[in-house]
């Protein structure tokens, strides 16, 4: 790996950087008080992201993507993670899988949500079956050359503004000496579709605004032309749109542990107590070496798996790992950057308290942490046999 970074990804990360700092903080307060995203303060973060060139940065420049790469879009997502989640997904980077369509689906769902004109959402989770995707029960029959879906899904972020959910569905069994393994199959559904509801899901204390939903299939019927990929092909579909959204998991966790450092280390240098600053303490001073020193490398772990993709090498354990470590170092730094300001980084004078509950959640989705440590494990001991 090539560290440091060039003049263009140098750009990259100071242009990202000001668009947060400008567009994204100055909203966050009213967003976590609210729990809801103004729709004029979210049209305008898109335009504005629009006019930047940035949206839908993720996507190659022949389907009208910029064309980064997976290093560059890595270090988009890490300056994206300084801000609020529910603020920044008007950013825009639909789902990578987009790039399965087909014939007129590529008119009706990538080019537009590519343009920004159509929003996207990814179905997966239900109630039932989270880390053990293969036990999802919301299934599709044939019946009369169309497909039938009944079923439901949860914690589905970002569908409260999407036009068409990506959705992941059983469709069929196969008898394996280990068991029953479901078939799965993706769909696109757009929002509307006769038998499919959006409703709200749960209330939770991380990325307030950032809304969960519940997707509700009573009998939904959907043609061959929704199909997208192949049928029955749509647990390949979803391992590779797992790679994409477990590094950006990691890398919005390192953005997000650097501005809850950044509070630290000045709180430290400015706190006065017996005398002297309270960094002159070994008790605070440690801290912010040991939280410097986990988030450095965190980066680098994260950039690192970014850069395998872009080689073209094998990168599970390597993403794996930079998900699993990113996302626990988020929640130690963030609870020292609370403990090295003391009583005050409780208060909602300092967005400390905010970082210290979005941290938690990053345990969980895109992955369990037991997830990871699993395919971190078996990617080991499988080449000896174990």
């Amino acid at each position: 790996m090539q560290f440091g970074l060039n003049e263009e990804q140098e750009m990259i990360v100071s242009t990202v950087r000001s668009f947060v700092e400008n567009e994204i903080y100055p909203h966050e307060d009213l967003v976590d008080r609210t729990g809801e995203v103004p729709e004029e303060v979210a049209e305008e973060i898109k335009r504005k992201t629009i006019e930047l060139g940035f949206y839908a940065c993720n996507f190659p420049e022949e389907v009208g993507g910029a064309g980064l790469s997976h290093l560059e879009f890595a270090l988009v997502e890490r300056e994206l993670g300084r801000g609020s989640m529910a603020l920044n997904h008007f950013f825009g980077r639909p789902q990578n899988i987009l790039m399965a369509c087909e014939g007129e689906q590529k008119e009706r769902y990538l080019f537009p949500a590519v343009r920004g004109e159509r929003m996207d959402a990814l179905a997966m989770t239900e109630p039932g079956a989270g880390s053990d995707v293969r036990g999802m029960k919301c299934s599709a029959v044939r019946d009369c050359g169309d497909w039938v879906v009944n079923g439901t899904k949860h914690f589905i972020s970002g569908a409260d503004h999407a036009d068409f959910i990506i959705v992941f569905v059983a469709t069929g069994e196969d008898q394996t000496p280990r068991g029953p393994k479901k078939r799965i199959t993706t769909f696109l559904v757009d929002r509307g579709t006769p038998g499919f509801t959006i409703r709200d899901g749960y209330k939770s204390v991380s990325h307030r605004g950032y809304k969960n939903m519940v997707l509700e299939f009573d009998d939904c019927r959907l043609p061959d032309a929704q199909v997208l990929g192949e049928v029955d092909g749509g647990f390949a579909v979803m391992n590779e749109w797992l790679y994409a959204t477990r590094i950006t998991v990691a890398t919005m966790c390192v953005g997000r542990a650097r501005r809850a450092f950044d509070y630290a280390l000045d709180y430290a240098a400015q706190r006065h107590q017996f005398g002297q600053p309270i960094g002159k303490f070994q008790g605070i001073g440690f801290q912010i070496a040991d939280m410097i020193t986990e988030i450095d490398a965190a980066d680098l772990l994260t950039l690192a798996a970014a850069e395998r993709l872009d080689r073209g090498l094998p990168a599970n354990r390597e993403i794996a790992s930079a998900k699993l470590y990113a996302s626990e170092m988020l929640a130690r730094v963030t609870d020292a950057a609370i403990q090295v300001h003391g009583g005050m980084g409780l208060m909602d004078d300092y967005p400390l308290e905010r970082f210290w509950r979005d941290a938690r959640v990053e345990r969980i989705w895109d992955g369990t942490s037991e997830i990871q440590r699993h395919i971190i494990s078996r990617d080991l001991l499988r080449p000896l046999g174990a």
